[in-house]
């Protein structure tokens, strides 16, 4: 199945998807659920009914969010996931390592809930803050059933579902600073959706990451291109960290990075940034100079 948060008549609620990609059903759910996005559906157990309300909506009248609007908790993240990219960040002197190594194991870092934006909405550009602002497009993962300490071989059964995220990144922020949380962190440093899909619709196989910036394709890479797969990453953050329903993780980003180009190519207010992968819909947003 396929999700969409949005908002209509002044109210957060959440629809299922219709084949043609254009409408949607809206869902009956509790009034205290429907500002959840997807997490409401999650909440409701897997054998819960799901029953609309009968109405069939254009998806050009509702103002759609992202999937889950404010996350419970940090989003974790992961660093250096695909090969290409561990070698174009090591030479962009960007990489306090400044190592082409291939990680040994996965790089966890998070960012705050209070980035993550709808699509459509602006990435806001603080010229005080950065002045090198990059985009990285990536396939999250949904948590469906928490746990702790799960094993690689079941990883998989934890997961609800997956969308689309934009883990923009302040590169000069995250070099003085030698660590993410501050460069990945800034206010509407993570742009998700426009879909939520339940699993079997994401083949972790084969699935492409596409990313262009005004138009230009600047990444094209694909999950079966990951270093530490999907079950990996589950079982890694778990170990000794209680993983809850609606919890999401970024997988990390391909090659093709504004950081990774000779000389950097660094985003700016009017630029557009377009990120699709294979069944989940086309995330963009515009980056938005803030005024000193």
């Amino acid at each position: 199945m396929r999700f969409v948060t949005y908002r209509y008549s002044e109210m957060v609620s959440l629809g299922l998807l219709a084949e043609d990609g254009a409408t949607l059903s809206p869902l009956v759910l509790p009034v205290p659920l429907h500002e959840a996005g997807v997490r409401a559906v999650i909440e409701a157990g897997p054998g819960a009914r799901l029953e609309t309300t009968g109405e069939r909506l254009r998806l050009v009248d509702v103002d759609v969010l992202a999937p889950i609007p404010r996350p419970r908790r940090n989003v974790f993240c992961i660093g250096k996931n695909y090969r290409e990219h561990v070698m174009e960040f090591a030479r962009s002197g960007y990489d306090a390592a400044l190592s082409e190594d291939i990680p040994e194991t996965p790089i966890v870092f998070s960012k705050l809930p209070s980035t993550v934006i709808a699509p459509g909405l602006a990435i806001r550009h603080d010229p005080r803050v950065t002045q090198n602002l990059d985009y990285e497009a990536e396939l999250a993962v949904i948590i469906g059933t928490g746990g702790r300490d799960l094993p690689v071989e079941r990883a998989l059964d934890h997961v609800w579902g997956y969308t689309t995220l934009n883990d923009v990144t302040a590169r000069d922020v995250q070099k003085i600073h030698k660590q993410w949380l501050l460069g990945k962190s800034q206010d509407t440093f993570c742009p998700m959706g426009p879909v939520a899909v339940t699993r079997e619709h994401v083949d972790l196989a084969n699935t492409r990451v596409r990313c262009w910036v005004n138009g230009e394709l600047r990444q094209d890479g694909n999950t079966n291109m990951m270093i530490f797969d999907v079950p990996t990453l589950i079982a890694t953050i778990s170990r000794g960290i209680t993983l809850e329903p609606g919890d999401i993780i970024a997988t990390g980003t391909p090659a093709g990075v504004g950081v990774g180009f000779k000389p950097p190519r660094f985003l700016k207010g009017g630029d557009r940034i377009r990120i699709e992968i294979d069944g989940l819909g086309v995330l963009e947003n515009d980056i938005a100079e803030v005024a000193a």
